[in-house]
């Protein structure tokens, strides 16, 4: 369990860093100076961009996939039910990815044991159970995680 754990894991902080990698290499491609009260303007679709710019977005990515042949199988995965997501579903995935970037490995591990228990659960009590998690102390919460993270 500990060493799928620990792929999914491994994963999980690969294809963070490919979308952030990503995201970082977008935006510097295209921060443009730009007069206060001038619209920004969408970048470019990818036939606009120059032979330069699409190399630079493409390099991480292609060195990335050639040095983790391991690796491989994820990527293709995770770009494939990225196309599948709508906006609404990206914008929540980034969101999810971001907040996660941010939490100390205590947090971390309960969001694990949180998120595995309410898998398992039907609607109405994930509901419950996410209103309950809200109204927890922190103490009660890592007691909580104690309790229901045995067995793993």
């Amino acid at each position: 369990m500990f060493a799928d754990r620990t792929a999914v894991t491994a994963r999980s902080r690969l294809l963070q860093r490919f979308a952030a990698g990503s995201a970082l290499l977008a935006l510097g491609l295209f921060a443009v100076p730009v007069a206060a009260s001038e619209p920004a303007s969408p970048p470019p679709a990818w036939e606009q961009l120059s032979p330069e710019q699409q190399e630079r977005l493409i390099a991480p990515i292609r060195d990335r996939w050639n040095a983790q042949p391991e690796a491989r199988e994820a990527m293709l995965d995770h770009a494939r039910r990225w196309q599948e997501l709508t906006p609404e579903q990206r914008r929540r995935a980034s969101h999810g990815r971001h907040r996660w970037e941010h939490m100390n490995p205590e947090q971390r591990e309960q969001a694990r044991a949180l998120f595995k228990s309410m898998k398992e659960l039907p609607p109405e009590q994930r509901k419950a159970l996410r209103e309950q998690w809200h109204s927890m102390t922190p103490e009660q919460r890592r007691e909580w995680i104690e309790k229901h993270s045995k067995g793993d």
